[in-house]
């Protein structure tokens, strides 16, 4: 690891942050559509594009991480995607699932924080 942060991580943490801004610009998009056409709008266009770019960053991560630890950032993704969709689509937020995006995101600590030390 090169400086406080290496680029692996920093890839892998992009890749999570396009993932969830592209599914929240591909909700924005798709919401009230009626025909088929009508999905072919800048936000379904601008969440294809940081989901491209979100997957190149995931690739270029795995080509460098341990895929288990990798793979634990799709929680992180989820757990954007959860809190996005309240914040910025303003879909409600229930308790128990609440309850379990918590728990995704101690799983997640869990996993970044131990997953790289010897038992």
């Amino acid at each position: 690891m090169k400086g406080p942060v290496s680029i692996p991580y920093v890839a892998i943490a992009a890749a999570s942050i396009l993932g969830a801004a592209g599914q929240i610009l591909l909700s924005l998009g798709a919401k009230g559509n009626q025909e088929f056409s009508q999905y072919f709008n800048m936000r379904v266009g601008a969440g294809l594009l940081l989901y491209a770019v979100g997957t190149l960053a995931w690739i270029f991560a795995l080509s460098r991480l341990p895929l288990n630890l990798a793979y634990a950032f799709t929680a992180l993704t989820f757990i954007m995607v959860y809190v996005g969709s309240a914040v910025i689509l303003h879909e409600q937020m229930r308790p128990w699932p609440m309850v379990g995006v918590a728990l995704i995101a101690i799983g997640f600590l869990l996993i970044a924080l131990f997953s790289t030390r010897p038992p």
